[in-house]
């Protein structure tokens, strides 16, 4: 089986963050509230109340924590821009300082060498927009690509790659369906004009930054789907999480369609969501890569919820990260395959965006994220084997940070955080990244 050193010479190697879960600096320089800041400050909607008003103070300690992606050796920072610092009530005059905060970190960056990837939006949506509706709230999608436009052109002449979305599956199901992420509605599927009107978002956006001569990509949470069994029910009930999780957010991007949305029990229209000429322009503009954010894989069973027409369950003798999630590397491999098979030539290039775990009592041994990681690696080496185009691979995260509802709790960092004295300690998976991607680089140089 090909090993992780078996990828393309400009293979990228890269860490990911973003903005709420990192900056803190919530109320300085001009910035307005999100719809994390409200509902983190809502009783009993975060583990034990933690906010980011603090997380990392990235926002100050940037120069430190480029130097540790330095110390990495790393071609390549994801991050996200927090929209309230652009546009602190999501439309109107836009903010100087929140505007040089990312200046002075792009800079920062091309000055270690490292190539920024900037997403638009990580979740956190101005607060003054989710007053109007928020994502179920069509107009939001033009807002978004008002404020895409005052970034690029800020940030644009330096950064070619964008990244519009991360992850409108997660930010559809758990902030406007299930309420366990902000803004905290519960409305099940009628939560799903949310989904459109984010993919809407992205097709303006990238019309904005392809008329910039800039690329643009977007980051779903993607998941292969297994039938908990050969039973037609739990197969037909496979096929509808998959229709859901997965080809809701892909199709209309890649093929100029939504997927056939009945056996969700969905009108077309998506609750009238969807107007004429919308997936025209979603997919119109193309997509210069995907970007996929891996995690594990999903077992599905017949429903027991009439509320729902699949139920989720557990991957038997799979071992499970301390957020409880299946590890099942060669179901990475799977996915990759899936999507080649399923888009065939609409398929761009992939960038895994995301990937990582978070691990029990994490301190500076971490020997679970290493074998995470390197089985992971061994894992995507096996699809670029087959044929698969991936460009690079983003760990998630380059420092521990806030977990969104679980708070501090959940440690994903290649970096130890003490989240009462801001001390930085890199972990014994910092030292092993690092030893991968040199001994990678030298060989490139061969």
């Amino acid at each position: 089986m090909p090993d992780r050193f078996d990828l393309p010479a400009g293979f990228r190697w890269g860490a990911a963050t973003a903005a709420y879960q990192i900056e803190g600096a919530v109320e300085e320089d001009g910035r307005g509230p999100s719809v994390w800041d409200v509902f983190a400050a809502r009783p009993g909607a975060v583990r034990d109340g933690h906010t980011g008003a603090v997380a990392c103070d990235h926002y100050h300690r940037y120069p430190e924590d480029i130097a540790l992606m330095k110390g990495l050796g790393l071609d390549g920072y994801r991050f996200s821009i927090a929209w309230p610092r652009i546009r602190p009530t999501g439309s109107g005059p836009v903010n100087p300082a929140g505007l040089a905060f990312y200046d002075r970190l792009v800079d920062a960056l091309l000055e270690a060498g490292i190539a920024p990837l900037p997403t638009l939006f990580h979740w956190d949506l101005p607060q003054g927009l989710e007053d109007h509706g928020g994502w179920l709230n069509r107009d939001t999608a033009y807002r978004f690509a008002e404020y895409a436009a005052v970034v690029v052109d800020e940030l644009g002449d330096r950064i070619p790659t964008w990244i519009t979305l991360n992850e409108p599956f997660v930010h559809t199901v758990f902030g406007y369906a299930l309420g366990t992420h902000a803004p905290g509605r519960t409305l099940m599927f009628e939560a799903l004009p949310a989904a459109h009107h984010q993919l809407l978002a992205h097709g303006l956006a990238a019309s904005v930054l392809h008329d910039r001569g800039l690329e643009a990509m977007l980051s779903n949470n993607l998941t292969p789907v297994r039938p908990a069994s050969s039973d037609p029910a739990d197969v037909a009930a496979a096929a509808a999480y998959d229709t859901l999780h997965n080809r809701l957010f892909t199709d209309p991007v890649l093929l100029g369609r939504y997927p056939d949305l009945s056996t969700l029990g969905v009108p077309d229209d998506i609750y009238g969501a969807v107007h004429p000429g919308d997936v025209d322009l979603i997919h119109a503009p193309g997509l210069d890569g995907l970007g996929l954010n891996f995690y594990n894989p999903t077992r599905v069973a017949a429903p027991t919820d009439p509320a729902l027409p699949f139920t989720l369950v557990d991957i038997p003798d799979a071992p499970h990260t301390a957020f409880g999630w299946p590890v099942v590397p060669e179901a990475l491999t799977q996915l990759l395959l899936q999507l080649r098979d399923s888009y065939g030539k609409a398929l761009p290039p992939i960038t895994i965006t995301e990937n990582g775990c978070s691990v029990t009592e994490d301190t500076v041994p971490d020997q679970p994220r290493i074998d995470f990681m390197a089985t992971h690696l061994d894992a995507l080496a096996a699809a670029v084997a087959e044929g698969i185009d991936i460009r690079g691979y983003y760990t998630w995260s380059l420092i521990d940070n806030y977990e969104w509802a679980e708070g501090y709790h959940q440690r994903f960092g290649l970096v130890h955080v003490d989240f009462a004295t801001q001390q930085r300690t890199p972990k014994a998976s910092y030292a092993w990244y690092r030893d991968l991607i040199a001994a990678h680089q030298a060989r490139r140089r061969r």
